[in-house]
């Protein structure tokens, strides 16, 4: 027996196709009000786990359930039922993990491996726990069209993508992971949906044209019918924690969000999550994407937020200004957004207060934009921080990671910074041993749509003066293939240093007092001055968290970096002693200062 059910409040009649081992039958359904008005069900004695069904709204073709576990056949296809109570788990003794302040590592299934599967991303599970990360964050796995993607096009949010192995093996996976001692975030998007295969509007008021957004009407959040809409949002957000036992959400780009409801569907969800949390007696962790350099977005329900945006009640955000201000000092970059950050001044700055614009002007936006962060309510574990991301690397023309830009010294000073930082860290796969290989933009559409999908993006970066012969198609399989990591070098001499260094630093962090607390008030940072920025200056940073400081020379040749800049009052005659050096045998202290080679870095204690 199962019993079907999908919400269409406007429909006159709703269908149910259903593939049964005597043939295929088309049923009609009847009104339901529970769990809500506008509900149609019916019950099957012949269906259960495995069978596959469609539904039919005033007599139109057949669709996939709108929250269809399973789309084996594409996202064209019928649906399958999924039993998510057959699965037994045995992460009984797990107790759950907070996110903020844990080390996150992101990752993409389809590239991670060889075989691009959640059962084949077991068999890595231990590289990741002798590596020292907290929480595995996987891209999003909602049914998207074709067979490739990152997932950011999906259409069917509540099945797991077929070619990753569906429902069950993303069980399996977070079973796996919490038994080897690893959390799982999920990425998760609501602010639209793809392209292709997209059917909600058939079914209900899922859309609205009253806002916009850089996808076309907005997700109705607000609008009549929009109660319909949030339950789908947010049920499928605890149906992760719920049946998939996920510790963490990660949510896409939720200043995309457009509501003007009383309560905003962000705080709607995490009222609900707070109260399953409760429920399962575990922590449950909302991370948010966000451009709005806001704390209102991590403000706690219940409390006032001090800044233009209300209490949101997530538990972390992104924090983009400090990748931006990072970047731009390592490569050297200035173009677009970068311009804004070039500077060590700026890196200094957001290291200890986290937004570089925090109600100052863009000169890339044209306007003013954030509000600063008071340090004295909000600690750096509330901002998730990082050399690079899913985003940081796929949207640059040929998907060139920051190896490609950096030496292998640039590289681990990069990592210092992040790692030793008073936010919540998180590495992109391949990271930890300065993978090669690009991570780019890849496709899997129709012919029509892909064709307009590769002509786009040749076009979008012609005009920032690239070659198109240079942009990668994101249809062609090669972009892909050329994605994936390749785990032989981690093996190498070089993969294998750089791994060590990222296995001390992430063991430092745990074993370190100093550098496990995220109160930014603690953080002090001096740097040599942006004139030093120029070809053939001597950069220099240095970054202290209570009696440990991270020194990094930013120049192109061996120097003395002062500590003078991050001793205190009661600091007279403090001795610095070598903790961890990327070049140790090249590193040496003289006094108040650490001599480097060229791009390296070490940690100091001082005492």
């Amino acid at each position: 027996m199962h019993r079907f059910a999908v919400w269409a409040p406007s429909a006159d009649r709703v269908e149910l196709d259903v593939h049964l081992p005597t043939g295929t039958q088309t049923l009609p359904m009847g009104r339901a009000d529970d769990p809500a008005p506008g509900w149609w069900a019916l019950d099957v004695a012949e269906a259960g786990d495995g069978t596959d069904y469609a539904f039919r709204v005033n007599g139109g073709d057949p669709r996939p359930d709108p929250r269809s576990a399973h789309q084996p056949h594409d996202v064209h296809g019928p649906s399958r039922v999924f039993d998510a109570s057959a699965h037994t788990w045995g992460d009984t003794t797990w107790q759950g993990c907070d996110a903020r302040g844990a080390a996150i590592y992101e990752l993409h299934i389809g590239t991670f491996t060889p075989e691009g599967t959640l059962d084949a991303a077991i068999a890595k599970l231990p590289h990741l726990a002798a590596l020292g990360v907290d929480v595995i964050e996987l891209l999003p796995v909602a049914a998207f069209p074709g067979r490739r993607g990152w997932g950011y096009d999906g259409v069917d949010l509540y099945a797991v993508h077929d070619a990753y192995g569906g429902p069950a093996a993303l069980q399996r996976f977070v079973d796996a992971a919490h038994q080897a001692g690893l959390a799982v975030a999920l990425d998760c998007v609501y602010n639209h949906l793809g392209p292709a295969g997209n059917y909600l509007a058939e079914f209900g008021p899922y859309f609205t044209e009253e806002h916009h957004t850089p996808w076309g009407a907005a997700v109705n959040l607000d609008q009549p019918g929009s109660d319909g809409v949030r339950r789908f949002v947010v049920d499928n957000a605890l149906r992760w924690f719920r049946d998939f036992h996920i510790d963490a959400l990660r949510l896409d780009a939720v200043h995309a969000l457009v509501d003007d409801s009383d309560e905003h569907v962000l705080a709607q969800l995490a009222r609900e999550t707070a109260a399953l949390s409760k429920q399962l007696d575990r922590p449950l962790t909302l991370i948010a994407e966000s451009d709005l350099n806001d704390t209102g977005m991590v403000t706690p329900l219940g409390e006032q937020s001090t800044t233009k945006l209300p209490a949101r009640g997530m538990q972390a955000q992104w924090a983009d200004d400090v990748h931006h201000a990072l970047r731009s000092v390592m490569t050297g970059e200035r173009g677009g957004y970068y311009k804004d950050f070039a500077s060590l001044e700026v890196l200094g700055g957001v290291l200890q207060r986290v937004f570089h614009h925090a109600g100052t002007y863009s000169p890339f936006r044209g306007k003013t934009w954030g509000a600063p962060v008071d340090t004295s309510r909000y600690g750096g574990h509330a901002f998730v921080a990082y050399t690079t991301t899913h985003d940081q690397t796929g949207n640059r023309a040929t998907g060139d990671r920051l190896s490609a830009s950096l030496d292998d010294a640039g590289l681990a000073t990069a990592q210092a910074a992040i790692l030793t930082s008073a936010f919540t860290p998180m590495l992109f796969m391949g990271e930890e041993w300065g993978a090669t290989t690009p991570w780019m933009f890849f496709t899997d559409h129709d012919a029509e749509l892909g064709a307009l999908v590769s002509k786009g993006r040749a076009e979008e970066f012609a005009s920032h003066g690239w070659d198109t012969e240079d942009v990668p198609d994101p249809q062609a399989l090669s972009t892909f293939q050329d994605s994936k990591l390749d785990w032989s070098e981690p093996t190498s001499d070089r993969g294998a240093r750089l791994l060590a260094w990222t296995r001390d630093l992430l063991s430092l962090r745990r074993s370190e007092p100093d550098l496990a607390g995220d109160d930014l008030r603690d953080v002090r940072t001096a740097t040599s001055g942006d004139t030093e920025l120029r070809e053939g200056g001597s950069p220099w940073l240095v970054a202290r968290r209570g009696s440990l400081a991270l020194v990094a020379n930013l120049a192109e040749q061996p120097q003395d970096v002062p500590l003078d800049g991050v001793l205190e009052d009661d600091d007279d005659g403090a001795r610095a002693a070598l903790v961890l050096a990327w070049d140790a045998a090249a590193t040496t202290i003289d006094g108040a200062a650490v001599r480097l080679p060229a791009r390296a870095s070490a940690v100091v204690r001082l005492s």
